[in-house]
């Protein structure tokens, strides 16, 4: 199985929207392991492993957020797997 793991950065209103939580509970759906922090300059990391169209439908949540969010972009960096398990919030 080829695992993929991409960092995302997402910026906009996205962090006290319950973005992190949501994107746990996205992210145990889809079979993603990983995690997602606050970033002090108001973006939310998400960095997340998995089979490929599972990180894929991540991302594409991502774009999007919760209703309460305002998501202007997502970039993403892509790395090397490290076989990650369980998705946290930090």
């Amino acid at each position: 199985m080829a695992l993929l793991r991409r960092r995302l950065l997402v910026s906009g209103e996205v962090q006290g929207v319950f973005f992190r939580d949501r994107c746990r509970r996205e992210a145990a759906s889809a079979g993603v392991a990983g995690w997602a922090r606050n970033l002090p300059d108001g973006r939310v990391e998400v960095v997340a492993e998995g089979e490929p169209e599972a990180v894929e439908r991540l991302q594409g949540w991502c774009r999007q957020g919760t209703p309460q969010a305002q998501v202007a972009s997502v970039e993403a960096i892509d790395e090397e797997p490290e076989g990650l398990s369980g998705f946290s919030t930090c």
